[in-house]
């Protein structure tokens, strides 16, 4: 008996991620090349594929652990998650908590804190190049009103915390870079992954500044993110930290119907 369509595509599904069903050969047809060795040719060719679109998403974590190792944890990664969406580049959200957990790379305890760099880089160069806050936006609002303001990252944007220098290691694995080791041990890393022009770069947060971006993302006000970032470096200045981050297009424009009525009320 055939299979109905919703059951021919979980068992279709179900063969690409590894799990081979005799009933479906039954619906494939078969000429000079069998139907079962057809579907195995299909199921190696997707994933390939999909091991080579992490690849290209993944480039740094490629680089740490060679292209043979990252074959084989992209093909148990595949395996166990296919793509839910069309485009490729969307593809492995939860590649890095699989890399933090995969046994076999437990020896590079940072790997998946390098594997969440890779990603928010892609994530941040697919992203819509929106306007951002400027110096001029925020004069249009009174003196008195901008604490109580609450800004947002720009799209795209993300705040990465490693306890490992993760900013040293993905700079040290990029094509020509020094061959010195990284000191493990040299200390932690904030970073802000932005959207920029051609294209995405990240940038090294002090604590203050950490704990600050921190808080916008919450959704605090400026004047309680202060606190936090107080909290963290009692060196933190506002105008120093802020103004570094709005020079840096680091946050989204303002909604001018919605922020800049907030901002104003009572």
């Amino acid at each position: 008996m055939p299979l109905a369509l919703r059951d021919l595509q979980a068992a279709f599904a179900a063969h690409v991620a590894g799990g081979d069903r005799a009933d479906l050969a039954a619906a494939v047809i078969a000429d000079s090349i069998s139907a079962a060795a057809r579907l195995r040719v299909y199921r190696h060719h997707v994933a390939y594929s999909l091991g080579a679109a992490l690849a290209a998403t993944f480039p740094t974590v490629q680089a740490l652990v060679g292209e043979d190792f990252f074959r084989t944890m992209a093909g148990r990664f595949v395996a166990r998650e296919l793509p839910a969406q069309p485009v490729l580049s969307e593809y492995g959200a939860g590649f890095a908590d699989f890399v933090a957990d995969y046994a076999p790379a437990s020896g590079l305890p940072y790997l998946g804190d390098v594997a969440r760099l890779d990603w928010a880089l892609s994530v941040a160069f697919h992203s819509p190049m929106d306007r951002r806050l400027s110096a001029a936006d925020l004069a249009a609002i009174a003196v008195e009103q901008l604490p109580s303001l609450q800004v947002v990252l720009s799209t795209g944007a993300t705040l990465i915390s490693s306890r490992y220098p993760i900013d040293r290691i993905w700079n040290a694995s990029q094509a020509g870079a020094s061959a010195d080791p990284v000191d493990l041990a040299s200390g932690r890393a904030d970073l802000l992954v932005l959207r920029r022009p051609d294209d995405a770069a990240f940038i090294v947060l002090g604590m203050g500044e950490a704990a600050f971006v921190a808080a916008l993302i919450e959704g605090n006000s400026l004047e309680a993110a202060v606190g936090r970032a107080l909290g963290a470096d009692a060196s933190f200045e506002l105008s120093r930290g802020f103004g570094r981050l709005l020079g840096l297009e680091a946050f989204a424009a303002l909604q001018q119907d919605e922020d800049l009525k907030a901002a104003k009320a009572p």
